[in-house]
């Protein structure tokens, strides 16, 4: 729960922040944002498997080339075993990157920041057999976001970027800790109201 707390305050905070700014001459902006997560699991035999991204966003201004954006997504990721094409691993998180970007182009932009992610749901599906995996992962998950974004109108744009999981999402069973971290690419659409 406070982990939950600790990424409603990030979020907060960045609104807060965006509202007292007053260094930048452009005004905050709100969007939103979907697309497909091609993910793995690190540290295993695993196979990518796509899914769902999608939620909303906030664009600060702090300088004329940089902004800050915090993001609130529900995330759909997970891996499939190599080798058991039916075995899969299927993770839901509400997460919350905090993407600092710079402006390299008026349309075009470089981000990278912290991801904070709540898992929401955890499924083993093999075949059509689908078992509760709340007691093998845990409940947080950290990470590290690089991408980038290109703006076609004012309002719609393309993005696309690569979450490198920091943590291992396996909780620790009889005393065995086992490896293995998200790692996602995703690419997708943003809307921006003006």
């Amino acid at each position: 729960m406070k982990k939950v707390l600790l990424g409603v305050a990030l979020v907060a905070g960045s609104l807060a922040f965006a509202q007292t700014s007053t260094s930048s001459s452009s005004p905050v902006s709100f969007g939103l944002k979907a697309g497909l997560n091609v993910s793995t699991i690190s540290g295993d035999d695993s196979k990518a498997k796509a899914g769902f991204y999608g939620g909303a966003f906030a664009n600060i201004p702090v300088a004329s080339s940089f902004s800050v954006q915090p993001e609130v997504l529900y995330n759909g990721v997970g891996a499939k075993a190599d080798g058991m094409e039916d075995l899969k691993v299927n993770l839901s998180y509400i997460s919350v990157p905090v993407m600092f970007q710079y402006n390299a182009l008026p349309n075009f932009y470089l981000e990278a920041g912290p991801q904070f992610s709540f898992l929401i749901d955890s499924k083993f599906k093999y075949q059509n057999v689908s078992v509760d995996g709340k007691d093998y992962v845990k409940g947080f998950d950290f990470g590290i976001g690089l991408g980038a974004g290109y703006y076609f109108t004012p309002n719609i744009g393309i993005t696309a970027r690569y979450v490198a999981g920091v943590t291992d999402i396996a909780k620790e069973t009889n005393g065995i800790q086992a490896e293995g971290k998200n790692n996602v690419f995703q690419v997708g659409l943003a809307y921006k109201f003006k």
